[in-house]
């Protein structure tokens, strides 16, 4: 069985050496198809194009759309010196839009997308599948079989690709350095879920002071605050129609800005088109020196919102995006600025509330009410951002776990997460009662937008080398450019570091120390059970050391490990010599991918003998899948058991299982799939560490339905028996094993290590939720097993 991305089959395109399958490293697969028909989206049909184009504008563009209401009262903070400025800043402005969100992102990075999934984790998680720089060691060869995976097979790799896979993974300091830069991006984008609220709102509500002048500022706050309460109190009916309801409303705002920019334009100064002409930018910074330089930390506002397209794409297409963009969202907020531009030639005066003082009448009130809205869905666009990029973070581990409630049947993506919302609307009240103003919640802002596109960049550029294999010559000035670039914003919004610029930095310190603690945590703990693992021949010992009774029902232990028997149950036969009828050891594996197909779902093997049944499961994830409730997992699971029992009489027969008991190692696994209707199960060999060196792409042999008659009776009424056994211990219950371990750092560690592992996680452990509470599980069903894992 060949993977399912490529296309080929196996008997014909694989090499075999003395009978046995050839292995390939991971790195040849075929990344490079970024114009090919295998791209996500690029097979969809025009009309659910079309369609998709129609709802990303409801749902990605509501920051960056809503960005005319604040960005020239933000550029010229202390008024306009000289109306010829602003032939430079909407250049400026233009070439930044033209440059940045449209060519960088719509056209190039939008392509780096994880089987349709963007954002800063989706890139790492890219990186993660092509090279091995995930800091816990569980990568198993039989990952590479799974349908989305997406690595196909060529056969002569570039040597610079080749040279960069074997320098990241050789590298501890390359692997951290990535893994911080994943972080550091993510925290940044969640700094930004806690300004953007605040920001828009603000910025639309302000415009009541045209018709209300008796209104003060603080009353101002005080009806944003109000409808930021009312915002983040509704979150948890979720947003099943977010697309349809969200898309006429900004479309209108579009059409609207456009409008009156046209408008604008045509009535006060047409001569604005001049700054097409980039000669401006560069007049504008002699006449003006270092006050241009730090006015670009105004100016870069007009594109906050950018990451959203990317973060935003699992739910759209790369041809809908761009499509959305090109056609609607650029001219739109192009003509907005230019006739901002053309109004301000004629009165400069006005340069702090541009964009209500630009409406003609008759429109003020319809124009207000639809620029509240578009706040309002901007905000609503980048908290439901946070939720879903907090929940991926929990799943791969680097972050502690959370209640995350789906709020959807028909939208997968949309999830809920109290604990983070409620954060997330305190932070934008605190920010909207201290700062007031745009101006000041802008500098803060700034630095968010700038940090992830240049961690963006970072990321892009080690795709670009290690997947795409790109020429060098074109990685090159891609780098001077939009380095240079981008370098120069973050500095100007830095200038403004203690008029705001601090507060995104201490919000992304903060979450960085908790994400690199608990992932810290995390892998040490992995390391620490895989350095104590329990083999076969010692898991069958120790039960027949202590007398180990069977007790009805079906235990599930749940473990980290994907190889092998975990320490905990040493103790646990230690402390209750009794064990259940039917006992699995269940590990619940999230990929670096965004899905897992449920065919696709578990690995089994035998553990201690077949007659014990006692078995391992690996269950995979995708990072955004969602994880069924303990019912229906309980029942897949048996289900895959049934099958799996089936497939190991066929095993047994072709004499190809009889290693594990060999090995102590955490050695790269194979799979043996056997497709059975619309199932699949995943049969894991173990191999000797020889075998395994620089494997990543299993074996495979495949069996047929016809292979049934090979079995005796003797085996039918032995699998059929021993199904009807397990389906019969199912009924009478399911006891979940959870290891309640205590972590600690061993005598000997480093204060540092010492703070890290006894005081700050151990916090985090005891302020966040439990195992139990995270897998959903009954209280009546758990059982937990302490112990103390010195690290």
């Amino acid at each position: 069985m060949a993977l399912e991305t490529d296309q080929q089959d196996p008997a014909r395109s694989a090499k075999r050496v003395g009978g046995i399958l050839q292995r390939h490293d991971s790195l040849y697969g075929d990344a490079e198809k970024v114009s090919s028909a295998h791209h996500h989206g690029s097979q969809d049909n025009w009309i659910r194009t079309l369609r998709l184009a129609f709802q990303c504008i409801g749902i990605i563009y509501g920051d960056i759309g809503t960005s005319p209401l604040y960005v020239y009262a933000s550029t010229f903070t202390s008024g306009i010196s000289n109306v010829d400025d602003l032939y430079g800043v909407l250049s400026l402005i233009l070439y930044s839009i033209i440059l940045l969100p449209m060519i960088k992102y719509v056209f190039i990075v939008l392509y780096a997308n994880d089987n349709g999934e963007g954002g800063t984790f989706a890139l790492y998680s890219l990186i993660s599948r092509y090279a091995k720089v995930s800091l816990i060691p569980n990568q198993q060869a039989e990952d590479a079989t799974i349908s989305s995976y997406g690595l196909d097979t060529i056969s002569a790799p570039m040597r610079r690709a080749q040279w960069m896979k074997k320098s990241l993974e050789s590298s501890k300091v390359a692997k951290v350095t990535i893994f911080l830069l994943a972080i550091l991006g993510t925290s940044m984008v969640i700094s930004d879920g806690a300004l953007t609220p605040a920001i828009s709102v603000l910025s639309a509500v302000s415009g009541l002071q045209q018709k209300a002048p008796q209104l003060n500022q603080g009353q101002i706050v005080l009806i944003s605050v109000a409808i930021l309460v009312v915002l983040f109190s509704v979150q948890r009916f979720g947003t099943d129609k977010v697309g349809y309801s969200f898309a006429p409303i900004i479309l209108l705002w579009f059409l609207c800005i456009g409008g009156i920019g046209f408008y604008n334009l045509i009535k006060y100064d047409v001569g604005v088109l001049r700054a097409f002409y980039p000669k401006y930018i560069v007049d504008y910074f002699k006449r003006n020196g270092k006050d241009a330089w730090v006015s670009l930390g105004g100016i870069l506002l007009c594109f906050t919102g950018t990451e959203a397209m990317f973060a935003d794409l699992g739910h759209f297409n790369i041809r809908a995006v761009q499509i959305s963009f090109s056609f609607v969202l650029f001219p739109a907020v192009s003509l907005a600025y230019i006739g901002q531009a053309a109004f301000l030639r004629k009165h400069p005066e006005h340069v702090l509330d541009t964009f209500y003082r630009s409406i003609p009448e008759p429109l003020f009130w319809p124009t207000f009410i639809i620029a509240v809205a578009a706040a309002i869905i901007a905000s609503q666009a980048m908290i439901s951002g946070t939720f879903s990029i907090i929940q991926q973070s929990q799943t791969l581990g680097c972050f502690p776990r959370v209640k995350v409630l789906h709020t959807s049947k028909l939208y997968e993506g949309q999830v809920y997460i109290p604990e983070v919302n409620f954060v997330l609307g305190l932070l934008c009240v605190i920010i909207t009662v201290a700062f007031q103003t745009t101006t000041d919640i802008g500098h803060a802002y700034g630095i968010c937008v700038t940090s992830v596109m240049i961690i963006t960049t970072i990321l892009l550029v080690t795709v670009m080398l290690l997947i795409w294999r790109v020429s060098i010559w074109l990685i090159i000035p891609f780098c001077l450019v939009y380095g240079f670039i981008e370098l120069l914003y973050l500095s100007s919004v830095l200038y403004k570091f203690i008029e705001g610029g601090y507060l995104p930095i201490v919000i992304a310190i903060v979450l960085v120390i908790i994400m690199a603690v608990w992932h810290y945590v995390h892998v040490k703990k992995y390391w620490y059970e895989m350095e104590h693992i329990v083999t076969n021949e010692a898991a069958k010992q120790l039960i027949q050391a202590h007398n180990v009774k069977r007790i009805s029902g079906v235990g599930l232990l749940y473990t980290e490990l994907v190889q092998g028997i975990p320490p905990i149950f040493h103790h646990f036969i230690e402390k209750i010599p009794f064990v259940h009828s039917v006992l699995m050891f269940v590990s619940i594996k999230h990929l670096p991918i965004p899905h897992v197909e449920v065919s696709e779902r578990f690995l089994f093997r035998n553990v201690e003998s077949k007659t014990s049944r006692m078995f391992r499961c690996v269950a995979r994830y995708g990072y955004s899948d969602k994880l069924e409730d303990t019912k229906e997992f309980a029942a897949s699971l048996v289900e895959g058991l049934q099958s799996y029992i089936e497939e190991g009489h066929f095993i047994a027969d072709m004499q190809v299982q009889e290693t594990e008991a060999q090995t102590t190692s955490i050695a790269d696994s194979n799979t043996r799939p056997r497709k059975a209707g619309s199932s699949t199960v995943y049969i894991e060999e173990a191999l000797t560490a020889s075998e395994t060196a620089g494997l990543t792409q299993p074996r495979i042999s495949s069996y047929s339905a016809h292979s049934s008659g090979r079995i005796s009776e003797e085996q039918s009424r032995t699998i059929a028996e021993e199904k009807q056994f397990i389906q019969s211990e199912l009924q009478k219950g399911v006891v979940y094993i959870l290891g309640e371990t205590e972590i600690k750092a061993r005598p000997g560690s480093s204060f540092v290590k010492k703070v890290v592992v006894n005081y700050m996680y151990t916090f985090l452990r005891k302020n966040f939720r439990q195992g139990e509470k995270a897998f959903a599980i009954p209280r009546q069903q758990v059982l937990k097993v302490g112990m103390v894992y010195e690290i």
